[in-house]
């Protein structure tokens, strides 16, 4: 946008210089419109992608034809760098995608091929403990660049997922290595080709380059710097330093997300920011020129993205910390949305999957909100406050956009609203740059002095407590999170209602100061209508069947009688369904039924034995993992409660209930054996006939299908199902026959939200879709509660009324 300037020379007007502040939207457009073809075109095929591409860049020489005989003004400008913009991201996608299928792995993925390969590691281990698993699990992702199969040597270039043991987890980022495994196909439109489970360790076949060593150096010697902590900055100080969360506790990860404080622990661009920050001041003290200090500010900015290592998360994080050097630079504010639109088209052409990544999303949306609106709004909160604490301004405007600005994303993870988020990043605003800073400082001093970098990172850790001191307080204030409806129209809806308030937020505010009382009554109002309806309906009456929310695990409930339940599985911890079995009233629990015996639907049995009568407890035959399997005999001798087992073929009988065994009926030793031997119930109560599946996947889903093909009465009865609780909280290690015939108007999904195992799978909800099964998830809806009305059935959750 060109503005009117004074030329000091003469005194006169002249068109010389963009107006300070004013922000340059012709390229915006054209990278959110690419961005949006990018994300679509990841489910086509290779060559329709080129296709498209070939078309975008047809249409680009047509308007840009039109656009040079009109002088490149109005709209052919802007379709044609739509259409440069289209091209490029999809371009780079269809070469990317050819890329990666070279070598014929999505063919020796679907055969399930044993192949010998040599690779390179694209991301730092990430090890997960699997409930009921002695060994914990390691998942990483990996380039191959050679493949043997079938007595063929293929070179490729072919990302894959690696699922192995807890001999990877010492491998690094640009390791190479040599494995033998076995291939399996991944989800269509996924980041990665396949996914590869190894036959034992890896084998490295060179030694890591020194710079890497150096900068492994640097993050082994924090990791060992703040093992001395409490648990909480042991876990905050290496994540907001280099991403590293692994020794994280669990309860503070989830108090985070609740509060909107996970980005802090995911080398975001605030933490880029900080360090940049860091540098340039330092530039200054030292007298670095400023003609200098951008360069050192990417320098500093490229050691400290090889020290997180360069994965998207930080590759995102760099990108929009090098937007604010070049802002620093340049020196005007209207340059940083033609940065940010011209790095946004620069990631998805490096990385054309970053097009469906939740956390590119976020990055980029929070960047767009600092460049829109902190200064605008900086501003106008500025004018409201006493002189001395203006400074404030910014410090309440920078979470505020932000959170305005990603709130519908985070609408699709969460399925709710924040309503403590921006108190909670304001906050925690002011201990973010001493622990980063400080923490950067142990990493340092560490290459020098063990010992002395243990005493500095004490110094780091009380910051870092304060940090979780204020996301577990803010993750317990009442109405924190405001249910939400769920997936694209929640999110639409929250879009739209975000931009009206916009619009109109400032009339609004002028109407309430003219009218005080009419707005002090709209917002009574509102705040009584936001109040979740559980708080005075919950428990439902007239519930048949509850799910409890306890995360990732399972805990049913059948009503039996007033006060009176069979519970099925436990949850992982005792908490969660203690507080589902408090909220519906039940103190006596006729059996306690538990499927298998990983922790995840054994770990919290002692929430149910606590202050309540168990008449007795029904288990699997099958006892494994025996650690388990043991604690819950022991558990029931302590407290003189029975415990026996079922196999198929065998009948329960309750008050009001009735329930058929269909599983475990022999031993499957492929798969997991534990979940291959869960408890599977026919479920019989007034109205309601529902099947319960445990954790079964693949195999013994095949089993009781072959037995239901075998016994028509059987099968026939599986045909009238009104609800089915959904094997291993929507896992795609599944039978599709049994799914097929099992389905019903209602699907229930025990799952636990943003869990990392994927849960539930895209092919899952897309059979479920398919087979017209209304989807009820806890991970959205908390407790889900089967009713009956008459001779009728309603569901309703606990966390949405939607």
């Amino acid at each position: 946008m060109i503005g009117r300037g004074v030329d000091p020379s003469r005194g006169e007007p002249s068109e010389v210089e963009q107006v300070p502040g004013r922000l340059d939207l012709r390229l915006l457009i054209p990278a959110i419109v690419a961005w949006a073809l990018g994300a679509l075109a990841l489910g086509w095929p290779v060559h329709q992608r080129g296709g498209v591409a070939a078309a975008c860049a047809a249409l680009t020489g047509v308007v840009g034809l039109i656009g040079w005989r009109r002088g490149g003004r109005g709209w052919p400008g802007l379709i044609g760098l739509t259409g440069v913009a289209s091209t490029l991201v999809l371009g780079a996608s269809t070469v990317h995608g050819a890329a990666r299928e070279l070598g014929d792995i999505a063919d020796l993925a679907e055969s399930r091929a044993a192949i010998q390969a040599r690779g390179v590691v694209l991301t730092e281990p990430i090890v997960r403990r699997p409930a009921g698993r002695d060994e914990p699990m390691v998942m990483l992702r990996l380039r191959l660049t050679s493949v043997s199969a079938r007595g063929t040597v293929r070179t490729v270039n072919t990302p894959v997922l690696v699922r192995a043991g807890a001999d990877w987890a010492t491998l690094r980022w640009r390791d190479e290595v040599k494995v033998a495994g076995r291939l399996s196909p991944a989800e269509p439109g996924e980041e990665v080709l396949a996914i590869l489970a190894p036959r034992g360790p890896p084998q490295r076949p060179g030694e890591p380059h020194p710079l890497l060593a150096s900068t492994e150096h640097m993050r082994a010697g924090l990791r060992r710097a703040v093992d001395h902590l409490p648990a909480d900055a042991r876990g905050l100080v290496p994540g907001l330093v280099i991403g590293d969360t692994s020794q994280t506790p669990q309860d503070l990860t989830d108090a985070m997300q609740v509060t909107g404080l996970t980005h802090l622990s995911a080398v975001s661009g605030s933490n880029v920011s900080l360090i940049l920050a860091a540098a340039l001041g330092l530039s200054q003290v030292v007298g670095v020129r400023r003609r200098w200090r951008p360069v050192v500010g990417l320098v500093v900015l490229a050691w400290f993205v090889l020290l997180a290592r360069p994965e998207p998360s930080v590759a995102r994080a760099a990108t929009m910390g090098a937007i604010g050097v070049i802002g620093f630079g340049m020196s005007r504010r209207a340059i940083g949305l033609p940065v940010l639109s011209a790095a946004v088209l620069a990631l998805l052409t490096l990385d054309p999957w970053l097009a469906r990544s939740y956390g590119f999303a976020l990055s980029t949306l929070a960047t767009l909100g600092l460049l829109l609106f902190v200064a605008p709004w900086s501003e106008a909160i500025g004018t409201h406050l006493p002189r001395r604490v203006r400074w404030a301004a910014p410090v309440l405007a920078v979470p505020l956009a932000a959170q305005v600005m990603c709130a519908p994303v985070i609408v699709l993870l969460q399925g709710s609203v924040s309503t403590v988020s921006v108190l909670a990043n304001v906050l925690a605003a002011p201990l973010v740059a001493p622990t980063t800073i400080v923490g950067i400082s142990v990493a340092l001093v560490a290459l020098v002095s063990s010992a002395l970098a243990s005493w500095l990172a004490w110094v780091a850790a009380l910051p870092a407590l304060g940090i979780a001191w204020i996301g577990r307080s803010c993750a317990q204030i009442p109405g924190g999170t405001m249910p939400w409806p769920d997936g694209a129209f929640g999110a639409g809806l929250l879009a739209v209602l975000t931009v009206l308030a916009l619009l109109v937020g400032p009339w609004l505010m002028y109407r309430a100061r003219a009218a005080p009382v009419v707005a002090l009554g709209v917002i009574v109002v509102l705040a009584a209508g936001s109040v979740p309806a559980r708080t005075f309906t919950w428990p439902p009456q007239g519930w048949l069947l509850v799910a409890c929310d306890v995360g990732q695990g399972d805990a049913l409930v059948l009503a039996t009688g007033r006060g009176r339940a069979v519970v099925i599985d436990a949850g992982a911890e005792p908490a969660p369904v203690d507080g589902c079995l408090g909220r519906l009233g039940v103190t006596q629990v006729e059996a306690v039924i538990l499927t298998h015996f990983h922790a995840d639907h054994v770990g919290g049995l002692e929430g149910i034995l606590d202050g309540r009568r168990v008449e007795r407890i029904i288990v699997t035959p099958v006892a494994e993992p025996v650690s388990e399997a043991l604690r819950v005999r022991q558990l029931g001798a302590a407290a003189q409660i029975p415990v026996s087992e079922v196999v198929a073929g065998d009948h329960l009988r309750f008050a009001g209930v009735e329930a058929d065994v269909w599983w475990p009926a022999q031993p499957i030793s492929s798969g997991s054996v534990p979940n291959n031997a869960s408890i599977v119930l026919a479920v019989r109560s007034g109205p309601l006939d529902a099947v319960l599946l445990g954790d079964i996947e693949r195999e013994a889903g095949g089993a009781i299908m072959r037995h239901l093909r075998s016994h028509p009465d059987l099968l026939a009865s599986a045909r009238g199902l009104d609800v089915v609780k959904v094997a291993h909280h929507g896992s795609a290690n599944l039978d599709p026959a049994l799914a097929e015939q099992l389905a019903a108007p209602v699907a229930v999904i025990s799952v636990g939200a943003d869990n990392s195992y994927g849960h539930p799978a895209p092919s899952l909800l897309r059979l479920l879709a398919r087979e017209g099964s209304a989807v009820w998830r806890t991970d959205q809806r908390g407790d889900i509660a089967i009713i009956a009305v008459g001779d009728r059935l309603a569901v309703v959750g606990s966390a949405s009324r939607w």
